[in-house]
């Protein structure tokens, strides 16, 4: 028997499933309990046929999944991904960061929202001080609280292009004693972080603000 060609996929057809695919894991990204297959349908404006399609797709790339309950959920192949990304946003980093924790005098770092908790990535500490904040990476606390996630949820409420140059400004949240005073990094599509200082001292907000807000530019612009 003679096989019969498949069609190649046209590109705006191959566009297209790119899209749904990139929009149907966004999707799972803001549900943690999972969706089932008719609220990806009803998310994407789409059939459930397709979104089998795409979920098919993905989950044999380990991008998502789809227990004994039916929901589909963010797969471990995502996880994979992130941790390939963090070298890129700590490379980004590390200048804007070392130039902002000198003249600060105070230690910076770089903060990604993670859930529902701000996780520090990049830490550098400055070099001339007698003493200074040991902030470590991987330290991890409620987005509600602290400079560093607080202002990350300031710039989802305000994002790129509102002009705004606000801070976020705290004083003992997370650590009796601890000042921190942080931006966030506008204007890189998909990323919602932050860039602070933190201290032990009163941190002069005049002085170091626009630092803070400086460097946080500095970042978003190495990164798009």
């Amino acid at each position: 028997m003679t096989p019969v060609p498949v069609p190649a996929a046209r590109p705006a057809e191959s566009s297209q499933a790119l899209d749904r695919g990139l929009r149907l894991l966004a999707l799972l990204g803001d549900a943690e309990r999972g969706l089932s297959v008719s609220e990806l349908a009803a998310g994407l404006g789409t059939s459930r046929a397709v979104v089998y399609r795409l979920v098919a797709a993905l989950e044999g790339h380990a991008m998502v999944r789809r227990p004994e309950d039916g929901r589909v959920r963010l797969g471990l192949g995502v996880l994979d991904l992130a941790r390939r990304v963090l070298p890129e946003l700590r490379e980004a980093a590390r200048g804007p960061l070392r130039a902002l924790a000198e003249q600060a005098g105070a230690t910076a770092h770089l903060t990604l929202l993670d859930g529902d908790e701000a996780l520090a990535v990049a830490v550098v500490e400055p070099s001339w001080t007698d003493f200074h904040v040991a902030y470590r990476v991987g330290t991890r606390h409620p987005v509600d609280r602290g400079a560093a996630g607080r202002a990350i949820l300031l710039g989802r409420r305000q994002p790129a292009g509102t002009g705004s140059t606000d801070i976020a400004v705290t004083a003992g949240e997370l650590q009796p004693g601890a000042h921190g005073v942080a931006a966030p990094v506008r204007g890189v599509p998909g990323l919602e972080a932050s860039v602070g200082v933190v201290a032990l001292a009163d941190l002069d907000t005049a002085r170091v603000g626009p630092a803070v807000v400086e460097a946080a530019a500095a970042v978003a612009r190495r990164l798009v």
